[in-house]
């Protein structure tokens, strides 16, 4: 059944048929009934089919209709600034691509999260034009809170019945994600006093549809479902969810399924790849048509050091920077804890009971308190400030906590260091020198990948790099709801936080930017501009991005490497590719003709469809396997010229270790226009060894003009 042949009306009495008899009598309950409703939503446009309360008996009955496809238990996802619009070079004094998009004028961007608080100075709608005529949504808040800037907002949850101004945001983090992506311009922004300056969105003139999804138990796939089928049709240009549930068959996911009728109406999608890093193997959000965001650190942090008795000093940050504490003077300094079991320093109070700690600097482990409340403890036992060792996990990723009493969280190699010196003496002392802001530094240190960000390989499509991209999301100032201090004077309100979730709606500005530039191209293209230009290497040097150890960061943790916004508007080719394109590479997963109808609007048989292995789908990335006895591989890709008209292309290949070779043809490629495309394919030739590689390598190919460069990652995994 096609449902846009269909009103609504008829959908759902289509739908109401496949549920039990006495169901059919309470689809239409009013609010006052006490029994809720069995239908909790019926969907157009990102599913044939509808979310209601069965149990597993009734399911089966329902399994033995005609026109039944497949049935999902719901499963509950969890959620996953001043200075980063300027860190990813885009600025306001300078004529360039932030000012030549328009700062996103025009484009909707849909936020799928924990609601908004409208009335945060972030969400004026100064500068901001009306919404396009082509917006058809709704803004269910009371009174005036819609303007330009917010133009729609709505809540789903699951058919629960809904009292109360339930779309404003009663958690922070759909505001703080909100504001990153398409906050408008705020004047002497701050959190908690510190990194002072003007707060932006990176589309700070982009209009913003709010989707409540999100509440204190995470975030329903039926209501993600709802919410993308009213942002399809609403009209958005751009969905953004800083969302990652575990990963699930493309058919069983209801955030890719969604994501994929989304992309077929041309909505670009980009979705966090989640805070399971550093391991290998936890990236999130694994589907091609989405656009998959890592974690990278800014060169920005809010400096406090630790300073010893013996004179050295260990930068560590901390969000509260106390003016009355006086550094000159050295207190003593005490360990929380036993040296040879760490978690005993955790700082709870029950340990702290058995130390004095009064009148003196504690050096606590980080773990399962979190910093404000190890500060509360220790404020309590009567310690004088607080040092925080990072995790050896984390290493240098340091997110820093608000603390009620002077402190800074300092790496896990500055606190051995500081644990080396206390053992090392009878009278240990220390100080903390609160020095503020500080942008940038002696040498380039940012971006760094988080140790939070998933990495890859991906675990359901091997043949599809994941994550795609990186982008800032440590340390990110955003628009908070409530006074983070509890101080009602402190407005307007700030907040500070770390997480893919933080980066998710910082490309998907990026994606607001590049619509407003160029109209006509494709998510895929967009997808493919942001990939291809992205940056290996840290700000202002050669050196490689590093890790959470500051080591190399291999591109299972980068993926394509660091967004950089104004190169995306200027990619030189892109890797397009049309909705229909991802028909033959899902049949290619196996995947049988019911599986299909759930991705896929229409009847599609794979025993019709030449299907394609996963590597061959027109990617910008290459990720292949090789055994033992493995075979040369060869794949193919089409490009097209969105640069200069007139343009030739030579590729240069960076071989990924234990290839034997890699051949391209042609050796060169020809541009005479604009939009022309040409094909060229890849030949993977294993080393001859008999002894192969283990593991993983890294490579790359790229595409040399005279004025671009179009780098694509090459990922092998050796079995």
């Amino acid at each position: 059944m096609n449902n846009m042949e269909y009103s609504n009306d008829d959908m759902e009495k289509w739908y109401a048929s496949f549920l039990p008899d006495d169901a059919l009598n309470n689809i239409e309950s009013s609010e006052d009934d006490q029994q809720q409703p069995r239908m909790v939503y019926s969907y157009r446009h990102v599913a044939s089919g509808f979310a209601a309360r069965l149990t597993a008996e009734e399911v089966k009955a329902m399994e033995k209709k005609d026109g039944f496809i497949s049935a999902l238990p719901e499963r509950i996802l969890p959620l996953q600034t001043t200075h980063s619009p300027e860190f990813l070079g885009l600025s306001m004094q300078e004529p360039g691509f932030w000012q030549g998009s328009n700062f996103g004028k025009g484009v909707i961007i849909g936020v799928l999260d924990s609601g908004i608080l409208p009335s945060h100075p972030s969400f004026s709608d100064d500068g901001v034009p009306p919404p396009p005529a082509k917006w058809k949504g709704k803004c269910e808040f009371n009174g005036t809170n819609c303007n330009n800037k917010i133009i729609g907002a709505r809540v789903f949850r699951a058919g629960t019945k809904i009292t109360g101004p339930t779309q404003f945001d009663d958690s922070g983090h759909g505001t703080h994600t909100a504001s990153t992506a398409a906050g408008n311009f705020v004047n002497d922004a701050a959190a908690l006093w510190n990194a002072k300056g003007t707060a932006a969105g990176i589309a700070p003139y982009a209009h913003l549809a709010i989707y409540k999804i999100c509440y204190n138990n995470g975030c329903g796939e039926s209501d993600i479902l709802a919410a993308l089928d009213s942002a399809i049709d609403d009209g958005v240009d751009v969905i953004s969810i800083s969302i990652a549930g575990g990963p699930a068959p493309f058919y069983q996911d209801g955030l890719a399924l969604g994501a994929f009728r989304a992309i077929q109406k041309g909505i670009f999608v980009s979705c966090s790849a989640g805070n399971s890093g550093p391991n290998h193997s936890t990236s999130m959000n694994l589907a091609p048509w989405i656009l998959t965001v890592g974690a990278s650190t800014i060169d920005r942090n809010i400096r406090a050091t630790a300073k010893l008795g013996n004179g050295e000093e260990y930068d560590g940050e901390s969000q509260v920077q106390p003016q009355d504490f006086n550094p000159t003077t050295l207190l003593p300094l005490v360990y929380a804890g036993d040296f040879d079991d760490p978690p005993s320093a955790v700082c709870d109070p029950p340990t702290l009971a058995k130390i004095d700690v009064k009148g003196k600097i504690v050096l606590c482990e980080s773990g399962w308190i979190g910093g404000n409340n190890k500060s509360k403890a220790v404020s309590a036992a009567g310690g004088a400030a607080m040092i925080i060792i990072n995790s050896q996990v984390d290493g240098y990723t340091v997110m820093p906590d608000h603390y009620v009493l002077p402190a800074t969280q300092v790496s896990h190699a500055a606190g051995l260091k500081i644990k080396d010196y206390i053992k090392s003496t009878k009278a240990p002392t220390a100080t903390i020198l609160f020095k503020g802001t500080v942008i940038g530094g002696d040498k380039p240190s940012a971006p760094s990948v988080a140790s939070f960000s998933s990495r890859g390989p991906n675990t359901l499509s091997p043949g599809i790099m994941k994550p795609d991209i990186i982008g800032p999301g440590v340390n990110i100032i955003a628009a908070w709801p409530v006074p983070v201090e509890s101080n009602i004077n402190s407005q307007p309100t700030f907040n500070l936080m770390s997480g893919t979730s933080m980066s998710c709606p910082h490309l998907s500005g990026i994606a607001a930017l590049l619509k407003n530039s160029h109209p006509d191209w494709s998510p895929a293209a967009i997808k493919s501009a942001i990939m291809t230009t992205a940056d290996d290497t840290l700000t202002g040097g050669e050196n490689p991005i590093t890790d959470e150890n500051l080591l190399p960061a291999d591109i299972l943790a980068t993926g394509s490497g660091h967004v950089n916004p104004s190169k995306a508007n200027d990619p030189g080719l892109v890797y397009d590719i049309h909705p229909d394109d991802y028909i033959p590479y899902l049949c290619g997963l196996n995947y049988d003709d019911q599986m299909m109808a759930a991705i896929v609007a229409g009847d599609i048989k794979c025993s019709e469809v030449k299907s394609i292995p996963e590597a061959q789908l027109n990617y910008p990335a290459f990720a292949i396997t090789l055994g033992s006895s493995s075979d040369t591989q060869t794949y193919t890709r089409t490009v097209t010229n969105v640069g200069r008209a007139n343009s030739t292309y030579s590729p240069v290949v960076f071989p990924p270790r234990g290839i034997g070779g890699i051949n391209v043809t042609p050796a060169e490629m020809t541009f005479t226009e604009m939009n022309q495309t040409a094909t060229y394919t890849v030949t993977f030739i294993p080393t001859s060894d008999a002894v192969k590689p283990q593991g993983f390598a890294e490579g790359y190919l790229i595409w040399v003009s005279d004025h671009y460069s179009v780098k694509s990652p090459i990922s092998v995994t050796y079995v």
